[in-house]
């Protein structure tokens, strides 16, 4: 059974930085694409970045390309988010998913999912 574990969340003001951390228990962590998206109150979760199998390929949004940072570690089943130069406009929960290709940008892409964490950024 895939369980995922989001870590890493917190309070930071404009322009720091934080790194997610999403761990995988289950036996599946290594054979599927990885996301991570978001939801702030009142909108639709939405697609941050995105991971092959492998990790040679990555995905973003427009908006934090160049920001964010997917990478993973299959060996430790570990999957990070490295985020800088936060915004306000950032601010969201933000969910692990796996189960999916890594390029899938819609929720239903993707079988699996953590609780999240909040990520609060203040200006």
């Amino acid at each position: 059974q895939v369980q995922l574990v989001e870590s890493g969340g917190g309070s930071v003001q404009a322009g720091g930085s934080l790194r997610l951390s999403c761990a995988d228990s289950g036996p599946k962590f290594s054979r599927s694409g990885m996301g991570w998206f978001r939801q702030a109150p009142g909108k639709e979760r939405e697609f941050v970045a995105g991971i092959t199998r492998s990790g040679a390929n990555t995905y973003y949004q427009d908006s934090v390309k160049g920001r964010f940072t997917i990478s993973r570690d299959n060996a430790k089943e570990l999957v990070y988010l490295q985020m800088n130069r936060l915004n306000p406009e950032d601010t969201a929960v933000y969910y692990c998913a796996a189960g999916g290709t890594g390029w899938g940008r819609r929720p239903d892409d993707y079988a699996y999912w953590g609780q999240g964490t909040q990520v609060t950024v203040s200006s």
